[in-house]
């Protein structure tokens, strides 16, 4: 965690002539930034996997129609169907997994006082009057929600809801789009992935929880990670 927390500190340093106090909050921002850039081929190949598992829907149709009595030979023949064609379902959740570090180091590095036996000297970086090692709780503590660290956080909620509802409108008109119910590979539904398919669309508005409860400096790579994810999806899935 140290080398990471140096890390911060130089892009900081790199960043403070711009940015002056806010410098640690850019540095996170650019790091975020980084990381995005870094896993955005894979989310290319998640992007070309969705369209290639979505032109495949027609002929695993045409396999549940053969196979109807015997699911067996269905699960195979979808199986083979998917290897023929170099189609992972799972190559979609690579990008968000890979991110993951990211976030926990994050976390970690603004909930933790000291650093290799010393003193956390990124606490007392700031973004405009909002620590970066404090929560939206603490802002409230400390002014309410008008105050100079409240509005930090009601700017950064007010970005979260835009993209929130652009991914909502989004993802309401994929799966108007794919109406295909996702099957176990049986022909069967997955059990539950009804309700799952359902709450889909309102999972971007999770993040506004996410914001609320940790550390600014985490906040700030989920906003920005976000952010960056909308803009990609809009590109990538056009």
């Amino acid at each position: 965690m140290s080398v990471f927390a140096h890390l911060v500190e130089r892009l900081a340093e790199l960043l403070q002539p711009l940015f002056h106090a806010s410098a640690a909050a850019a540095a996170i921002v650019l790091f975020t930034m980084l990381v995005r850039l870094l896993v955005h081929p894979l989310s290319r190949a998640a992007a070309r996997g969705q369209k290639a598992r979505a032109a495949l829907q027609p002929r695993i149709a045409e396999l549940r129609t053969q196979h109807a009595k015997d699911p067996q030979k269905l699960q195979k023949a979808v199986m083979e169907l998917h290897a023929e064609e170099k189609v992972s379902p799972l190559s979609g959740c690579l990008p968000s997994l890979l991110q993951v570090p990211a976030f926990f180091l994050l976390y970690h590095l603004f909930s933790n006082t000291t650093i290799g036996g010393e003193a956390n000297g990124l606490l007392d970086h700031e973004l405009l009057a909002a620590p970066l090692g404090d929560r939206w709780a603490d802002a409230l503590a400390h002014g309410g929600p008008l105050g100079g660290a409240g509005l930090v956080y009601l700017a950064l909620f007010a970005v979260v809801t835009v993209v929130a509802v652009v991914n909502f409108r989004r993802t309401r008109r994929t799966m108007a789009e794919n109406s295909p119910v996702p099957t176990a590979g049986d022909g069967r539904q997955v059990p539950g992935l009804g309700a799952v398919t359902k709450a889909m669309p309102f999972m971007s508005f999770f993040t506004l929880v996410t914001v609320a409860v940790v550390p600014l400096a985490a906040a700030l790579y989920v906003v920005t990670s976000t952010a960056w994810s909308s803009v990609e999806r809009a590109v990538l899935y056009r």
